[in-house]
This record gives structure tokens, sequence and C-alpha cells, in this order.
């Protein structure tokens, strides 16, 4: 059957179609598209079937004071000890230190004294008691012919510097137990100064060192003298005269020992 249209116009049409985006006149199978129109018809509104919820997987939870135990009790020197305390990630004080503030003093000494925490010129030499305060400490132990070059071995509940020196938090002081434990155990003092109401806290489970210094107590099986902390008596230095009659009961024990 002869076409009624002229070539040119067929090559228009269908240069049009192709414009307009026809690329197959003819399929090699036949397709209903009026019956696929139907199905996506009713596809739209059926409803929908809710999916049940995923539930998010759980982290797994760290116990901070359990990895404390574990790392503290695996340390078998003061050495081991540091490094261990070195490791350990969990703790929030550690990221905005400078230092980790381990120790000062001789290990095996007679007398460890147990501060609360490194301040500023702390946590910039690495050792504690080195600021204002800890000046005072040398001159209150020169005063009962003590150094802690000699005679004492110091350290702090807590190794880093809070911030602006606020207080520890006590989630804090619970993961620094072990670590304060076994470096008591570590360094076999025959007696502890507790200087401040963290360090009572910490080590006697009691607060309130105006009511607690000067009285013998216990702690880790050692007898234990609370104190008031050097810093303390820099801001309520009317309090030194107390301060002088604990460090001769200090004296007096030390030498009843020996």
């Amino acid at each position: 059957m002869e076409s009624a249209l002229d070539w040119h116009t067929a090559r228009a049409l269908l240069e049009w179609q192709l414009e307009m985006g026809v690329d197959e006149t003819i399929g090699e199978t036949p397709f209903d598209r009026f019956a696929a129109t139907k199905e996506q018809a009713a596809k739209a509104h059926a409803p929908e079937v809710a999916k049940a919820p995923v539930a998010p997987v759980a982290a797994p939870s760290v116990d901070p004071v359990a990895v404390a135990e574990t790392a503290a009790h695996a340390a078998g020197d003061l050495e081991a000890l540091r490094t261990a305390l070195g490791a350990y990630e969990h703790c929030e004080l550690k990221r905005g230190a400078r230092n980790l503030v381990f120790a000062d003093g001789v290990p095996g000494a007679p007398v460890m004294i147990v501060g609360e925490a490194p301040g500023r010129d702390e946590d910039l030499q690495g050792k504690p008691f080195v600021g204002r305060a800890g000046q005072l400490l040398d001159r209150m132990l020169e005063a009962i012919d003590m150094s802690r070059e000699r005679d004492v071995y110091i350290t702090n509940v807590l190794p880093w510097r809070p911030p602006q020196n606020r207080d520890p938090k006590p989630e804090e002081i619970a993961m620094m137990q072990p670590f304060l434990q076994r470096h008591i155990a570590l360094a076999k003092p025959q007696v502890l100064v507790i200087m401040g109401n963290i360090s009572c806290q910490a080590l006697l489970g009691k607060r309130g060192i105006t009511r607690l210094r000067g009285r013998w107590d216990e702690a880790h099986g050692l007898k234990a003298l609370p104190m008031f902390h050097p810093a303390y008596l820099l801001r309520q230095p009317h309090l030194k005269r107390e301060a002088w009659a604990d460090l001769l009961e200090l004296r007096a024990r030390l030498q009843g020992q020996t």
C-alpha cells in the first residue's frame, strides 16, 4: 500500500518524533500500556505496610573502674604503674592536662603524702606539690627535720589537673581509686598523711577536714593522719598552729615506730 505522505513530509514527522524522545517505534513483544497504567494506579492507592522499626545496636558499655582495676593490678612496680596510668584513656581530665603528675620523693620512704589533684604548676612540671603550696609543704617538713628528698613519698588522688582547678567529680575519684590503692601498696610506706577533704573522701570515705585533722585513722591497712592541705593554709594562715600540732604528732608516731 503506498503512503499518501511524500518523502519530505514523512522525514519531517520522523525527525519531530525523535526530538520528542521517541527512540523505538515497534517493540519485539506486545506491551499493553493501558494495563500498566492501571497497575501503577493500584499500587499508588494501596495501603502502605508499616515496616518494623529496627532496634539500634547498642555499643558495648565499658566500666572505667573495672578497666582501672585490671590495669592497676597488672602493674608489678611503680614504673609499670606510671605506664598503666599514662595508657588509661577513660578519664576526661587527661585530655585537658599537659602532663601526668605521678609522684615525687623517695619510694619506700616511711611517710607517703596523698594530696588532692595537681594545680597549674604541677601540671606544667609533671610533679606534685611544686607551686606555692608545695613550697609551704617543704617548709613544714623541714620544721620536723624531714624532706621530700629523704623521708617522704608524695602523690595525689588524681594524676591530672581538673579544669580551672575545680573539685574532682565522684566518678573521676572512683576510677582513680584502683591506681591509688596499688600506688600505696607498691610504695610501702609506714604511715599515710592525707591532705585535704578530697583525699579524705578517697581514702577514708569521710569529709570535714576541720573535724578529721590531727586524729589518726586507718586506710588500706596503714595508720593515716588527716591534715590541712597547704593550699588551704595559704588561704587560712591562722590554722598553721593546728598544722604544726599535726606535724609534731606525725614526728612522734615515726619516732615511736623506729
